[in-house]
């Protein structure tokens, strides 16, 4: 099955923000564009509206002004859902109701032909009970646009229960042919990005909940340390309180209150407290005009050691040996069979975060994992009460002779990258078992929607195949709640692994 031919007209209902930006996606690909909205009027005042986008894309160079006059010419509002019957495809953007969904899609069936596909842009429903309410739902299927549409490459392409592969494909093939990258996914809570996100959110609300560190500091690590665009608290702010926490509640609803979703009380009660973020001025952060920007705790100046022992390769941080050396700092190897870590001189030791607690040991220092650790900017540890003030302070002083800036932590247990990574890494494996969508696939997803540094399968091959379920079940232990139980996914993955290995 082959993408819709250019002379397909395509129909865009619901014509808020979303609704317009696939509307100039379709239309800028060459299609003529139906635009309905309920409402009257509103429909002329979208294709007012992509006209000034054509007219602004004409003059960043990205349109000629003859490409930008054709579209213009392809481009026609229709006050009823009549003018939509010669579609060859109508995707819906409007309000994220389940009933007036459904109600819409029943009202196109009487309209358009039975060769006609018909599509919805939720990101939150069941895009099988939306189906369930059409006489044909075969043809139905859901084309997930992220926001802005026009910019954003992704596209989600949600079978449902009831979607024939035939529609699925050519819905498929019509937005790669629209310049997206499309990724195909079975109809399951939150589609890929909104399910496989939500430790993103979840793991940085739950440091600052046990008090572990701020969310300035939260943020610049997963940004310095851990490679992400933004951090959570950041990136909630700009995204809404409210938007995100509703998402994360429907997944969390949708998966029977599973725990492994549960929504932050943190983030409801900045919510019930209308600190929604930009929007209002006020969020994790305050945006209103003359406020202090928050800070990152960063420590202040600390000798280094004048030498380190190391224990075995150090996993994903055996770059940092090289680096070391490379500082000036001797490295000499010892054999304490404590497992891999780098022995200070005050008897202490420096460990990668593992899911255990600094508490449980005599002066051990944990530090964070980094995306690249010659690349990071900052460093986070995690120390005890206990711990002796001269392995904290050689443990800070190591790092920053490797030129980066130090943010000491609470005790927390996996930290805040590590613990991160592990669970993006534990929900991807989990959803590939399920049928819900291609290693690949999933991959792209989390890259392209919401611009993560690595897709989770490449964090795992990085890290090794066996980290994310062994920092789990270590958490696991000292959170028994199930929220960081891995998946038997991830655990046969692993187990399998290390049984190759070990055989090898």
């Amino acid at each position: 099955m082959t993408a819709l031919d250019l002379s397909s007209p395509v129909a865009v209902v619901g014509t808020g923000t979303m609704g317009q930006g696939i509307a100039q996606v379709a239309l800028v690909a060459g299609h003529p564009v139906r635009l309905y909205d309920a409402v009257a009027g509103r429909a002329r005042e979208a294709a007012v509206a992509i006209g000034s986008r054509l007219d602004r894309l004409v003059e960043k160079d990205r349109l000629t002004a003859v490409e930008r006059d054709a579209a213009r010419a392809r481009l026609t509002p229709v006050e009823e859902l009549a003018g939509l019957a010669d579609c060859a495809l109508v995707v819906e953007a409007v309000l994220e109701r389940l009933d007036v969904k459904q109600e819409l899609f029943r009202a196109l069936e009487d309209v358009v032909g039975e060769d006609c596909l018909l599509a919805t842009n939720t990101s939150s429903l069941s895009v099988t009970a939306i189906g369930g309410a059409l006489r044909n739902p075969g043809r139905f299927v859901g084309l997930h646009f992220f926001n802005p549409a026009p910019l954003l490459p992704l596209v989600e392409v949600v079978s449902g229960f009831a979607t024939d592969v035939t529609s699925a494909t050519r819905a498929y093939e019509t937005a790669r042919a629209w310049g997206k990258t499309p990724v195909a996914c079975a109809d399951t809570p939150g589609f890929i990005v909104n399910r496989i996100a939500r430790p993103f959110y979840a793991e940085a609300f739950a440091v600052y909940e046990a008090q572990g560190a701020d969310p300035a500091t939260i943020d610049a690590v997963l940004r310095e340390s851990g490679g992400f665009r933004m951090g959570a608290f950041e990136l909630t702010d700009l995204i809404g309180q409210d938007v995100n926490e509703s998402v994360t509640h429907s997944v969390w609803q949708s998966f029977f209150q599973d725990v492994r979703f549960t929504p932050s009380l943190a983030q409801r009660r900045l919510v019930e407290s209308g600190r929604l973020g930009r929007k209002t001025g006020q969020g994790w952060y305050d945006y209103r005009e003359g406020a202090e920007r928050a800070e990152p705790h960063t420590a202040e100046k600390h000798r280094p050691p004048a030498y380190v022992g190391v224990e075995g390769d150090l996993g994903p941080a055996a770059e940092l040996l090289a680096m070391i050396r490379e500082a000036g700092i001797e490295v000499r190897e010892v054999d304490e069979e404590q497992g891999s870590h780098l022995a200070l001189p005050g008897g202490g030791r420096l460990e990668l975060a593992d899911g255990r607690t600094s508490v449980e040991f005599e002066d051990v220092v944990y530090f964070d994992l980094a995306l690249d650790y010659r690349k990071a900017t900052r460093i986070a540890l995690s120390a005890s009460q206990d711990t002796s003030a001269q392995v904290l302070s050689e443990a800070i002083g190591l790092f920053q002779a490797l030129g980066k800036d130090v943010s000491v932590i609470g005790d927390v247990p996996g930290m805040i990258v590590a613990r991160t990574v592990a669970r993006i890494v534990d929900l991807a494996h989990d959803a590939v078992a399920k049928g819900v969508a291609t290693e690949e696939d999933i991959d792209t997803a989390m890259r392209l929607g919401v611009n993560y540094p690595l897709g989770p399968f490449e964090w795992s091959r990085r890290l090794g195949n066996t980290w994310a379920c062994f920092l789990l079940e270590d958490l696991h232990q000292r959170d028994p709640s199930g929220r960081y139980a891995p998946s038997l996914a991830l655990y046969k993955h692993s187990y399998a692994t290390e049984k190759r290995e070990g055989s090898s």
